[in-house]
């Protein structure tokens, strides 16, 4: 009797998938991020973390500060369980900096395993989307001449 691969947990979505979700106002890990997705029947985990470029829009830009509404937290954890009811998610982790950064800084990091590789790149991919687009984060850029600039308000 032949199987069908799909039927078995490891193909299936995590228990818990949503293992890390926070805004916070301290730097960020990558490792800890990293060690959130881990799970044995995930053969792919893609990574995405972005950081605080010295440039937008032709400008030098100097810092940034990033600020959230309260409810940031609860968008959050609603476009991640749009990610997991999309995809066969093993797990999940996404984390967002606040509070003024330097260029380097880490602003976001988020994780997606999955059984797959191009199941976990697109979970990945379409979870920094959601987040970027849906989750009230909002950037105010200073740049080298003086100007400044809010991003998402």
């Amino acid at each position: 009797m032949a199987r069908n691969p799909m039927d078995h947990p490891g193909e299936q979505p995590g228990v818990e998938p949503i293992r890390l979700l926070a805004i916070r106002d301290v730097p960020l890990s990558l490792d800890e991020v990293f060690r959130a997705v881990g799970d044995d029947a995930a053969g792919g985990t893609a990574l995405f973390v972005g950081t605080v470029r010295n440039h937008d829009g032709g400008a030098d830009v100097d810092e940034l500060g990033y600020s959230s509404h309260p409810s940031a937290e609860a968008e959050l954890r609603r476009v991640a369980e749009k990610v997991v009811a999309d995809f066969p998610v093993r797990a999940l982790a996404a984390v967002h900096r606040v509070g003024d950064l330097s260029v380097g800084d880490l602003a976001v990091v988020v994780a997606v395993s999955c059984p797959h590789r191009a199941e976990a790149f697109a979970a990945c991919r379409k979870l920094i989307d959601y987040l970027k687009h849906e989750v009230p984060i909002w950037k105010h850029q200073r740049f080298s001449d003086g100007q400044e600039e809010w991003v998402g308000a």
